[in-house]
């Protein structure tokens, strides 16, 4: 399907893209989804995105497998590094954590290019926030902005159309967490079906205690409500060798 309402949407399975995907189904928005196993270690999100993609009907879903891990550098795709733990949300520093995956939505949203314009999208849509975040340089909207700008400029859709190409859009980049949570509560979003934690255990528990899950938690306790998903409890944690 294509038109003007049709989207091409970045969707983890995470809290903020089950968001903006609960979003652009009310809007009445054709979405294709696109998903990416690059090699994380947390790839317990494809099957949230796989599940929030049936459960609002997506126009499309595809699962891209790259491989980021070939070039190491972040906590995600590398075992080289750990995945930072804190007791507090105060803990996390202002210095840009080894959680940073490089030019991960650089790439990802190159893909949503191509997408956008076999589709006949014009609008490009991303869960990215620049408030209750990690501090990723790629979710700052100066990055979002420029990477328009160069979109448009590389693209057929871009040079035919010109003010009318393809346009990023990131509905929640102003947002708290917990401004996050109450829109997508208010959208009857299943929160217990989406996962944010960066190392979850075997049998897919979120840990509690790095910087995704302690964001997470934040949100939830001051939007007044429970996260329904599953977390590491501390009897858990005493009984690991």
């Amino acid at each position: 399907m294509t038109g003007s309402k049709a989207a091409v949407l970045l969707l983890s399975g995470g809290l903020d893209s089950a968001t903006v995907l609960a979003h652009l189904k009310a809007q009445g928005y054709s979405v294709h989804a696109l998903s990416f196993r690059y090699g994380q270690r947390h790839a317990h999100e494809l099957l949230c995105a796989t599940s929030l993609a049936k459960t609002y009907q997506v126009t499309s879903h595809q699962i891209i497998d790259i491989d980021l891990g070939v070039f190491g550098g972040s906590a995600l795709t590398s075992d080289e590094y750990q995945v930072p733990k804190h007791d507090d949300v105060s803990d996390i520093g202002a210095e840009i954590p080894v959680t940073y995956v490089p030019a991960r939505n650089l790439i990802f949203l190159s893909f949503a290019v191509a997408k956008a314009e076999v589709a006949g999208a014009r609008e490009i849509f991303l869960g990215v926030n620049a408030l209750d975040y990690s501090g990723y340089p790629d979710c700052r909207p100066d990055f979002i902005a420029a990477f328009a700008k160069t979109a448009n400029l590389a693209t057929r859709v871009g040079q035919e159309t010109q003010a009318n190409g393809v346009a990023i859009r990131t509905p929640l980049i102003d947002k708290t967490k917990a401004e996050i949570i109450a829109l997508g509560l208010s959208l009857g979003v299943d929160y217990g079906a989406t996962t944010s934690c960066y190392d979850p255990t075997p049998d897919n528990r979120a840990c509690g205690r790095c910087d995704a899950c302690l964001l997470r938690l934040k949100g939830f306790q001051e939007a007044g409500a429970d996260d329904p998903i599953r977390y590491v409890t501390h009897a858990d944690e005493a009984l690991t060798p």
